[in-house]
């Protein structure tokens, strides 16, 4: 592959940036463009999928032999051509290094996340460099918002029209004789913890992963809060500078005070709720990839 997403780590910051791998410079406007969504107080999964959706879309750009600025040159006939081809180029599989054996597909949903994020990159561009004008084939589209007060608000988007058909969107709420087999499946109190709070709060992963045990769980009434902090050491964010709080169960709460007291030894180094209980990083805050995994076994164990 010719081009490289890299990392750098100051501190609990995470920066993103993109590497030509035959010249080994960086590629000044993908990753100057990663720098303003990090500025722009961007979760760091968001701006690692950004990044990656860049390099996939620079990889297509190299096998056409075309320049990012080059897009801006063709009609609107052969842009709408060249960024379908693109979604077809992703979903045939061309985006990663895989033997023919091993090849994976993305699904249509993916694919249009990826050129999604392409698309917010080109935006990004006209707005620092105008000279270069607008893309051809996105178009606005107008609706109306009321917020809360009930004032209403004209909003303006850009929206493309080449977009892959999505399929249905088919994942559903697990029943509670799924949840408790799941939970029959996990084979220490920290996955069985962690499932009950997913299960009981609605919270995300990302929240879950924030939550510092020393300021966020009321223990007097069960009270589990999230809040948007940007120094967490394993990454993990509420989404949207939400805060959220939610009452959990009175066996899930006797859960979280046994959990706490089983891995005290661990826990009292640091204040995230969920760490690592071995390996190379044990005592570490969990983050995304681990929980990640953790499902990928329950699903194994558990169909």
């Amino acid at each position: 592959m010719i081009y490289k997403v890299e990392t750098i780590k100051d501190g609990t910051e995470k920066y993103f940036f993109i590497r030509n791998l035959e010249t080994m410079s960086i590629e000044e406007l993908p990753s100057k463009y990663l720098m303003h969504k990090i500025k722009c107080k961007r979760s760091p999964n968001t701006v690692k999928r950004t990044a990656f959706s860049i390099c996939y879309y620079m990889k297509y750009m190299a096998e056409k032999e075309m320049e990012l600025t080059e897009v801006y040159q063709l009609d609107y006939e052969k842009q709408t051509e060249h960024f379908v081809e693109f979604l077809y180029w992703l979903k045939a599989g061309n985006h990663t290094e895989q033997t023919a054996g091993e090849k994976k597909c993305p699904n249509e949903g993916t694919c249009n996340a990826y050129l999604r994020d392409v698309f917010r990159f080109y935006l990004f561009i006209e707005e620092e460099y105008q000279q270069f004008g607008e893309l051809k084939v996105l178009s606005y589209n107008y609706f109306v918002a009321v917020d809360a007060v009930g004032v209403k608000k004209s909003i303006r988007s850009k929206s493309f029209k080449g977009y892959l058909k999505e399929e249905e969107h088919k994942a559903r709420a697990a029943k509670k004789d799924e949840i408790v087999e799941i939970l029959k499946a996990c084979t220490n109190i920290r996955d069985r913890l962690l499932m009950l709070l997913l299960a009981e709060t609605g919270y995300r992963i990302g929240e879950i992963l924030g939550i510092d045990y020393s300021k966020d769980i009321d223990y007097q009434n069960h009270i589990i809060r999230v809040y948007f902090r940007e120094d967490n050491e394993n990454g993990a964010r509420a989404k949207n500078a939400e805060y959220r709080s939610a009452k959990i169960s009175k066996d899930t709460f006797g859960f979280l005070n046994l959990y706490i007291a089983e891995y005290r030894k661990l826990l009292q180094h640091q204040t995230s709720l969920f760490v690592n209980i071995s390996g190379d990083n044990i005592g570490k805050p969990m983050n995304v990839e681990a929980v990640y995994s953790m499902l990928k076994r329950m699903d194994k164990k558990t169909g």
